[in-house]
């Protein structure tokens, strides 16, 4: 038996993991994934996704030790040759993950948000980090604007563009793509039901889709473009 074993018994549960380190992979060729085990027994796994916010999937199996990190790619080889779904996750990499991960719990519920809007504002947002980008990226300027003002019963929050391209980029919402700056998207493709909940903290905001989350640190309130 491995030391390190990740235990996840659904082939299709193996298949959706993949997907999701596939795309953290595409963000970052080095990427560290940190798994860790929930109170209600599933298994968190998380990745940076190079616009200061972090991707979460959740997955129904097992990981030992119970909190863990590993590369991306090798995790992902490991997953396509576990055809009984033990898996050997490979070295590991815990002092490569930076940062704390954000609670399981917590979080209020601000209000839910159809995720057409989102897409919209990630092709508004990827037109002008075509047109003022560089060989480096969107300018930081356009990623730290706050996009999105979102007001409810569990408070208000405001979402910057980094966060939505974080979101567009693992996937998360049906037939969005996975391409942060691509701006070709068929909005209605999208379901108009489609929603996208908002909740948050005082320290994080996390944006839920179909596919997982995302989280980021929430800042300062500055003024906003949209409003809901």
């Amino acid at each position: 038996m491995f030391e390190r074993v990740l235990t996840i018994p659904d082939p299709v549960e193996r298949k959706n993991l993949v997907a999701f380190l596939e795309k953290a992979v595409r963000l970052d060729e080095a990427a560290v994934v940190r798994m860790r085990t929930r109170a209600d027994g599933r298994v968190s796994v998380w990745a940076a996704t190079g616009f200061d916010a972090l991707a979460v999937r959740v997955i129904t199996g097992k990981i030992v030790p119970d909190d863990t990190s590993a590369a991306a790619d090798q995790l992902v080889n490991a997953l396509q040759s576990a055809f009984d779904g033990v898996v050997d996750p490979g070295f590991s990499m815990d002092s490569a993950w930076r940062g704390a991960l954000p609670p399981d719990s917590g979080f209020h519920h601000v209000d839910d948000v159809p995720a057409r809007v989102l897409i919209d504002l990630a092709q508004r947002g990827a037109a002008l980090a075509k047109e003022h980008g560089s060989s480096h990226g969107p300018p930081v300027s356009l990623l730290d604007q706050e996009v999105l003002h979102v007001e409810g019963s569990g408070g208000d929050v405001s979402i910057a563009m980094r966060t939505v391209f974080a979101l567009t980029a693992m996937g998360f919402v049906p037939h969005a793509g996975v391409d942060p700056l691509t701006a070709d998207v068929d909005l209605t493709r999208i379901d108009v039901d489609e929603l996208v909940r908002v909740r948050a903290t005082k320290v994080w905001l996390r944006l839920d889709a179909r596919y997982g989350s995302v989280f980021c640190r929430r800042g300062d309130p500055l003024s906003l473009s949209v409003e809901r």
